[in-house]
Parts: structure tokens; sequence; C-alpha cells
């Protein structure tokens, strides 16, 4: 085991460093000007500009700015702001909270649904039930975020009036920020109504954000379970007369499960990238949202720092589902 751990972490390694080379230099790709965006362009004078340029090292070579980020980042610093002068690492834990909120939700969402959908479909297969799931998962699966979520606002919070339409409680409410979850703070608080607020604002976002991982679970477990379904030791199961529930659920989902649960882990990378879009549409006041703004503020300490930390969490999830699918299935851990 402690091999296959050695092994995985030296993939990370220059995984790692790529991601810090492509935050670095893609933000830099973007045009426009960081000093022009921080302080305007109006009374600001050559002079200004260059000890600007230079009190932030933007008048250095790119390979020496590369270097001395890549240096401050093992150190664990990741900057200041160039917009709001704060440590990049505290807004990003001050907001990351909603943006875990927001993807568990999605996530929850997804294997409640997707799962169980897949496993019937899978059960009846060539049923009216197996194309239909088969059917909507496709079409979600294809759906833009940016246009669904658009279409879910226009009916639920623009026809229907069921929904709010953006961020993460009303402003009729004020929830005191202990854990930085709005459904936990917002039941550790003694005003009445304000579980059902802040449930209200994530419904829309979090069905958004998940509909892809949905599709994603639903598709994968159907196939697993068609697989497992096929093999000799079910078939063997059922001819021993078990209960249909016994054979699917004890023999064919445990095995099924395991090419599932990686599914499950690559979709974290996907979900934070779907955050950005969603988190944008319905104001929702997380990574992906602080992660545009900075974009088009041009400030390169947020918006590098926030991809690395993303980043390495997408790695560090990855690491973890590589090392429970080792424990779930002993022959991947020493085939490597």
């Amino acid at each position: 085991m402690l091999r296959f751990l050695a092994a995985r972490l030296g993939v990370l390694i220059p995984t790692f460093l790529g991601v810090t080379f492509v935050a670095f230099i893609l933000i830099r790709l973007v045009p426009g000007d960081p000093i022009m965006m921080m302080v305007g362009e109006r009374g600001l004078s050559p002079e200004r500009h260059a000890e600007l340029m230079t009190q932030y090292g933007f008048d250095r070579p790119l390979v020496v700015q590369y270097l001395l980020f890549l240096g401050h980042l093992l150190q664990g610093d990741l900057g200041r702001s160039i917009v709001t002068r704060e440590p990049v690492l505290r807004e990003f834990l001050n907001l990351f909270p909603a943006t875990v909120e927001l993807s568990l939700a999605a996530m929850l969402l997804a294997v409640v649904i997707g799962l169980p959908a897949g496993i019937v479909a899978a059960v009846k297969r060539g049923s009216v039930f197996d194309h239909t799931v088969m059917g909507i998962s496709l079409t979600g699966f294809s759906m833009p975020i940016f246009w669904w979520g658009l279409l879910l606002i226009i009916l639920f919070s623009g026809i229907l009036q069921w929904t709010p339409v953006s961020g993460r409680i009303s402003l009729l409410y004020y929830v005191e920020p202990v854990t930085g979850f709005m459904l936990i703070d917002s039941l550790l608080s003694a005003d009445e109504g304000v579980f059902l607020s802040a449930l209200s604002h994530l419904v829309l976002p979090a069905i958004v954000l998940g509909t892809v991982p949905l599709a994603v679970i639903a598709r994968q477990t159907r196939s697993a379970m068609l697989e497992v379904l096929s093999e000799d030791y079910v078939r063997t199961a059922r001819a021993k007369g078990l209960p249909p529930r016994r054979v699917i659920g004890l023999h064919a989902l445990r095995n099924a499960l395991i090419p599932v649960v990686t599914v499950i882990g690559l979709l974290i990378g996907t979900l934070f990238g779907g955050a950005i879009l969603t988190e944008t549409i319905f104001a929702w006041p997380g990574i992906g949202k602080w992660l545009v703004d900075s974009i088009a503020r041009r400030d390169y300490p947020s918006v590098q720092g926030g991809v690395v930390l993303i980043a390495s969490i997408v790695m560090l999830v990855n690491l973890g589902v590589d090392l429970l699918y080792g424990l779930i299935n002993p022959r991947i851990r020493h085939a490597r």
C-alpha cells in the first residue's frame, strides 16, 4: 500500500507544478493592465505607474515573477489581493464554505437520484424506464449550465415565483456566521423562517450544478451494473434461489460501485468548474464568483492563489479516491 501511495504522490508533484505554471501564465495572457484596473486610468502619472509596477513586482521578467510566486507558495504565502489588499488565503477561506455547501448539495442530489435510477435502468434493461433515464441523462449531460440556469430562473423564480433569484439568504434575515455553511448556521439561529429561506436559495443552484453529475452517475451506474449482472457469480447466486434484492444489492451493486466511486471523485473537478458559472448566474457568494470578479479586475494574486487552491483540493480528493479504490480492489494497488 505504501508503494501505491508513493506512486500516486509521485504523479501529484509534477501535476501541482504544472497547475502553478498554468495559473500564473493564463491570467497574464488576458489583455489589460492590473495597475490601471486597480487605480483607474485618470490621475495616474507614468512615474506613479512605474512605481506601482515595481512595488508589485510586475516590472520583473516573467521567469523571475514565477519563481518568486512559487517560492512564496511553498512557504504557504499566496500573496495579497491588489484590489482589496486582503491576504488571498483569508479571502478564499471566507468564501470557500459557500462553494462547498453548494457542491455538496449538488452532489447529494446527483447521488440520491442518479444511483437508484442507474440501478433500476440496468435491472429493467430495454424497458420504457431504461430508455427514459438514458434519454434524460443524455439531455442533462449535453445541456449548457448557463442556459439551464437562466431557464430555471425564468420558470421557478419569474413565472411561478417559488424560489429566490440570487444570493444565499433573504435580506430580511441576518445570520451570524459560525460554520460558514448557511444551512447549518440558519439552524443555529433563533429566527424563524431563516432555514427555509436558506434552503429555498440553495435549491435552484444545486439543481443546475448537479445536473451534469447526476447524468454521469446514472449512466455509469447503469453501465457498471449491466457488466456485473452478466458475471458468473451473479448467475450462480440467482441459480441458488437467492432473493432478487439480495442478488442485486449484495452481490451486484457492491462490485458495480467501484467504478462509480471513481467517477464521483473525478466529478469533484466538474463541480468546481460548473460552480464558476452557477455562482455567477445566481450571484452565489462563493469561490467561483470571486474568481470571475478577480479575472475581470486583473487581480493576479487572487486568480493565481484561487486556481492553485482549487486544483490542490481536487488533486487531494482524487488521491483519496485512488486510495479508496485500492482498498476496495487490492488488484489495483498491486498492478501499479
